[in-house]
């Protein structure tokens, strides 16, 4: 019942829109609903499994560059350079740092996005408004939009 994505929703009037997702003017029924959301899931964006920021840390390390340094650093050891090994070292340490800073940052920023999205939402359900939670959104719900609304879909 709910339509995949190859469909040029674009293209659609919007009584075929209706068809297509199987609502109507007076929007979906409360039981409809439930259903698709039990069907769809929640519309929320999917929580990735957070990663620890030792584990970023150490994935730095992965790096090719790094590698090559990393042998550097071995055989400066190996041959006697201690001074060229420390050298190397501390440029590992600080390319390691700046992109463990990078990483961790941008992390921070998508947990700020997720927070930003918008909490509630005014839905056709019934023939009825009501605002509900966004993440019950469901395909096929008609939603309400005003001036300085964010989009909850």
């Amino acid at each position: 019942m709910i339509p995949g994505s190859d469909t040029k929703w674009y293209n659609l009037s919007d009584n075929e829109t209706l068809t297509e997702l199987a609502s109507g003017s007076q929007g979906l029924s409360q039981e409809e609903a439930t259903r698709r959301l039990a069907e769809c899931g929640p519309n929320e964006l999917q929580a990735a499994k957070k990663i620890s920021p030792w584990i970023i840390f150490l994935g730095q390390f992965k790096n090719l560059l790094i590698a090559i340094l990393l042998v550097a650093v071995v055989l400066s050891a190996v041959l006697g350079e201690w001074v060229d090994a420390s050298v190397i070292f501390i440029i590992i340490v600080f390319a390691a740092g700046l992109g463990f800073i990078q990483e961790y940052r941008a992390e921070q920023s998508l947990e700020a996005l997720k927070k930003m999205a918008a909490p509630t939402a005014t839905v056709l359900r019934d023939g009825k408004q009501l605002e509900i939670p966004a993440r019950d959104i469901v395909p096929g719900d008609l939603f309400f939009i005003q001036t300085g609304d964010r989009i909850p879909a």
